[in-house]
């Protein structure tokens, strides 16, 4: 399950620079935005220089060498979005804007199936501040409930046709994760009223079971997370419904490419950033923009904890490295248009704010000493 990439109503965008010579780098650290694009709101800008080597700056030089930078950011993101917009006038027609449905009452959960700890307010977790790591039975009941949410990922995909509502999905993944003994991880975390996201071409993530019927040619991610003997395991998929125009299908299918690429890169004591670097460089071939709003996360006991997973480069030099016995998500989204969003009143479902489709992938993987171990296969 995506999380947004600020943590609290406190949270503040912060940018650093350093100026050496010519060139400049950049550091963005994760941020809130507006109230209407997330269920985190309020940021505040702050900037702050160092300068390297002895040489002395003047300000009006750091006013030039700012201006330079934001110029050629400015100019490639307007190239980038004149070409996006090109391909979607000239190869994808889109379906009508989703409307939303009705939302039936949330399902029960026997007694008896441990629930997390959130289920018992409606108030939305703070990211957990500890990286989680596991001894070898933690990492078994990490397996087990992986491998658990892997499986109904698969037969819920299977559902997948036109006709069929999100609702029946929400029904059938919550029968076979509670007769697994297990809790449907969504289902109250932070008031979220059903127990899967089905998020249907042009929502981002988060998107709220409901009567709508699935149409020919739509494209749906469906994201399980279950939580069993006290473990997370989180996945999810981008399915295809019916017949499907080829572009797509193209960006189905790399966006789990631009996943599979990340976890690649993935091996005790490698650094955080190569996955979003990564990710971007095999994005960057076919015209694809990563969205920057959401991010990846430890994933354990915890539901959402650090580290924060970026899927971009962008201000992705916060630096840290991977740990062996470590697990967290990897969980692009890439949209054919524009990465800004919106967010509907449900305060959940995120969608592309031009009505673009989206696309994503998720797995929960294991840090080995010689590489990661992706845990929701099945």
């Amino acid at each position: 399950m995506a999380f947004p990439a600020s943590f609290s109503h406190s949270a503040s965008l912060q940018l650093s620079a350093s100026f050496h010579g010519e060139r400049t780098t950049s550091t963005l650290l994760p941020s809130s935005t507006s109230s209407n694009s997330c269920p985190f709101v309020g940021s505040q800008l702050a900037f702050s220089a160092s300068l390297r080597g002895s040489k002395t700056m003047s300000p009006s030089r750091l006013v030039v060498y700012s201006r330079r930078l934001s110029g050629l950011e400015e100019a490639m993101k307007m190239r980038r979005e004149r070409e996006q917009r090109e391909r979607s006038n000239t190869k994808f027609t889109r379906p009508l804007p989703l409307r939303r449905g009705r939302v039936s009452p949330r399902l029960p959960v026997p007694d008896d199936i441990p629930k997390p700890p959130y289920v018992s307010t409606k108030e939305l977790p703070e990211l957990a501040s500890e990286h989680q790591f596991h001894d070898a039975e933690g990492i078994e009941k990490m397996r087990a409930a992986c491998e658990l949410a892997a499986r109904v990922l698969q037969s819920a995909g299977e559902l997948v046709k036109p006709s069929i509502t999100t609702n029946e999905i929400d029904k059938a993944v919550h029968q076979m994760i509670i007769d697994a003994g297990a809790y449907p991880s969504p289902l109250g975390y932070g008031g979220f009223p059903k127990s899967v996201c089905t998020s249907v071409n042009e929502c981002m993530c988060h998107g709220i079971p409901d009567s709508r019927q699935l149409q020919d040619g739509d494209i749906i991610n469906i994201d399980v997370t279950v939580y069993l003997n006290g473990y997370h395991g989180d996945t999810s998929k981008t399915f295809l419904c019916g017949n499907v125009n080829d572009i797509l299908k193209r960006l189905v299918k790399v966006t789990e490419e631009c996943m599979e690429k990340g976890i690649a890169v993935c091996k005790d004591g490698a650094s955080f950033k190569k996955i979003g670097k990564r990710i971007s460089e095999h994005a960057e071939k076919y015209g694809f923009d990563v969205v920057e709003r959401f991010v990846g996360h430890g994933v354990g006991k915890v539901f959402h904890s650090e580290p924060v997973i970026l899927h971009h480069p962008t201000g992705n030099d916060k630096g840290g490295t991977m740990v062996e016995g470590q697990t967290f998500t990897i969980e692009p989204i890439f949209t054919i248009g524009s990465t800004d969003c919106i967010t509907w009143p449900d305060n959940w479902t995120t969608l592309t704010a031009d009505g673009g489709p989206a696309a994503q992938f998720e797995h929960t993987i294991l840090i080995t000493r010689t590489g990661a171990e992706i845990l929701t296969k099945c």
